[in-house]
């Protein structure tokens, strides 16, 4: 199973891996979060999140961020380029069905993953149609009751 880390601004993080483990506590059990605050250099995230992964001690992670070219994606991509961390892939642009197709499919290939996440984030992404309730039985006593109260001068 691939070890998942998920890397994002304060608190979102968090709040992502307490939605994994509130639906799929048993695929979450590889899941770190790491929440980036606002005053965090660096220096000391790519520390951070290179202890995290160490502690995790598996050859293969898959980091999720939240947003490309923010802090958290570009430290991130710098720990992927770390000869000794084993294969770390990035993914950015982090959201629960990214999250959850990832944790559903965590025994996959890495590579294979990869492609799983960016799938359930593409495909969890849509407008909602929503329309307002049609109740036309309703609609028509309304009618015939304005109908009859304008036309009271027939009826006497």
């Amino acid at each position: 199973m691939t070890a998942m880390l998920i890397v994002a601004h304060a608190p979102l993080a968090s709040a992502l891996k307490a939605v994994a483990m509130h639906t799929f506590p048993d695929c979450a059990r590889r899941l770190e979060a790491m929440d980036v605050p606002a005053d965090m250099s660096p220096e000391d995230m790519a520390q951070q999140m290179r202890d995290i992964v160490l502690r995790m001690n598996d050859p293969e992670v898959l980091v999720l961020t939240d947003v490309f070219g923010a802090t958290p994606c570009n430290v991130a991509q710098q720990l992927a380029l770390a000869d000794d961390l084993g294969s770390i892939k990035v993914v950015t642009g982090v959201n629960v069905p990214m999250l959850w197709r990832s944790l559903c499919y965590a025994d996959d290939a890495l590579e294979a993953l990869v492609a799983r996440a960016v799938a359930g984030a593409n495909q969890g992404i849509m407008q909602v149609a929503v329309s307002k309730p049609q109740n036309q039985s309703n609609k028509a006593s309304q009618n015939k009751n304005a109908h009859d109260q304008n036309h009271d001068h027939h009826q006497q």
